[in-house]
């Protein structure tokens, strides 16, 4: 393989990579789920096989063969709870054009050697499953920081005569998103005739967080035993309110241990694989004591610094 024909491959490569990222800012309007959803609200047919032709015919194969399986279940989940409109077979699909895309980038920015090769294909499916994590905990984090603003808007509304669904889509009409957006959710499935029970744990499920769990909870046995709901709201309203003020004074507090176990943990792979594509020579100069030796180096290393990383998060993890 020339060097022309490299290039020619990479080209294509990034030219699909780009197709793609249209693709998915075009679509990141409306999530899978108010897609399904506006097929009753909207009730037209026609715009339904109208959006079900501009498919991806292998993308939606493959999620139709995925999503059945508990692993295309366990990526469905963790993509909704990024807020990512992409499908699964779309997501398989991204990681293998990165894990190509990395392969052939660092073949060619290292030596065109096989271990570059296998270095960069491993960098490329870490990437989106990385962002995708990363994703998932800005959204929650943001979630929880809105949570006391929409228990105080709901309280306020179910003082002024408001029912449950009433407060929260008014919920999902005044605070901004990500809460907006979980919420519109909520009532759109209730108004299709979902029970409040169904679309709250759906809601649960999207957003796993502890503090919502309580307000869920509240509202259901409300439900089943009666009572003061805008009290028993304003109350957890309160605990939270407290809980992530707590946690914010913890998170500064620890926040010099959780850098220092991440960027130290970080160091010795990243200075690893820079001096494989500097001077790999300097670098396989370990395997001159033999093989076993390097191999038994190489997993005392790693099990040092994996089980630092460890103890540095127990030690930063407290719980509220």
């Amino acid at each position: 393989m020339n060097l022309t024909t490299i290039i020619i491959v990479g080209g294509i490569i990034t030219i699909v990579l780009l197709i793609i990222g249209l693709v998915v800012s075009i679509n990141s309007e409306r999530s899978m789920v108010e897609q399904r959803l506006n097929q009753y609200l909207e009730g037209s047919e026609a715009q339904a096989e109208e959006r079900q032709m501009q498919r991806a015919v292998l993308t939606d194969w493959v999620s139709k063969r995925v999503e059945k399986t508990s692993f295309g279940d366990r990526v469905a989940r963790d993509l909704a709870r990024a807020d990512l409109k992409i499908k699964v077979g779309e997501y398989f699909a991204l990681i293998f054009l990165a894990m190509a895309g990395g392969g052939v980038l660092a073949w060619l920015l290292g030596n065109r050697s096989p271990i570059s090769f296998g270095i960069g294909v491993i960098l490329g499916f870490i990437a989106p499953r990385f962002y995708v994590r990363r994703q998932q905990q800005q959204r929650l984090n943001k979630f929880n920081d809105q949570l006391s603003d929409m228990l105080n808007l709901m309280v306020n509304g179910l003082r002024a005569g408001y029912s449950t669904m009433q407060a929260m889509e008014a919920v999902s009409k005044e605070l901004p998103s990500p809460i907006s957006d979980e919420f519109r959710r909520v009532v759109q499935e209730m108004q299709i005739g979902i029970t409040i029970e169904t679309a709250l744990d759906n809601l649960l499920r999207r957003i796993p967080s502890p503090d919502l769990d309580f307000v869920v909870t509240a509202i259901n046995v409300q439900r089943e035993v009666g009572g003061n709901l805008s009290e028993i709201l304003d109350t957890i309203s309160f605990t939270i309110r407290e809980r992530v003020r707590i946690k914010g004074e913890i998170r500064t507090l620890t926040a010099q241990v959780r850098t220092s176990g991440s960027v130290l943990s970080v160091i010795p792979f990243g200075l690893a694989i820079i001096l494989w594509f500097l001077n790999p020579d300097y670098l396989m100069s370990f395997m001159d004591a033999g093989t076993t030796c390097a191999i038994i180096v190489a997993c005392v290393v790693v099990g040092l610094v994996g089980s630092g990383y460890f103890v540095m998060m127990r030690i930063a993890d407290i719980e509220v």
